[in-house]
């Protein structure tokens, strides 16, 4: 990723009403760990990573990086929020020149279906409109992810395209930013 332009990293954390998103710390490493070795994480995301080249691979501070929301429930980190440009080599995009902020996200399974994958995205989008005002943020997740398409609807993401990518069919969608009143 080449980051998000003229925006400070790490922004102060962003706190919802369950939830704060934030940098990552050493104590999340063993959650990194567990959502990238997770089947269930990953069953549409290419599949999970073996725990043991995990332990090796990720360094003690994992995710510190531009774009890289921890998102914490009462002081553990149950997943992750991500803002980055995608690559203007993939299928899918609404500029020209591609590059457009993509917003990602994973949890650990014992996170789903507690309206937290919404509250987070939300959060994240809400930042980005105010930190790049009028930016669109993009989305892309296979059609067989239903939990995903669902979210994609809740957060207010219309349709643009579907694609064959990664041998599946790619839903691809488009969030207007909208300029901050105030």
């Amino acid at each position: 990723m080449t980051g998000l332009g003229p925006v400070a990293w790490p922004p102060a954390p962003i706190w919802t009403e369950r939830l704060v998103l934030r940098e990552s710390e050493a104590r999340d490493r063993a959650a990194f760990i567990e959502l990238f070795a997770s089947h269930e994480v990953h069953i549409y995301l290419g599949g999970p990573r073996p725990r043991d080249e995990l332990e090796r691979a990720v360094p003690e501070v994992p995710g510190r990086r531009h774009g890289l929301f921890v998102i914490d429930l009462d002081g553990a980190m149950i997943g992750m929020v991500t803002l980055d440009r995608r690559d203007a080599g993939r299928p899918g995009h609404v500029s020209p020149d591609g590059g457009e902020a993509e917003l990602g996200y994973t949890l650990l399974p014992e996170a789903w279906g507690h309206g937290y994958a919404a509250e987070a995205c939300a959060a994240a989008l809400a930042w980005f409109a105010d930190a790049l005002p009028g930016e669109p943020v993009v989305l892309c997740t296979q059609t067989a992810n239903g939990r995903s398409m669902r979210l994609a609807a809740e957060l207010g993401f219309s349709e643009v395209e579907r694609f064959e990518e990664y041998g599946a069919e790619q839903w691809f969608g488009v969030w207007p930013s909208v300029t901050p009143s105030g």
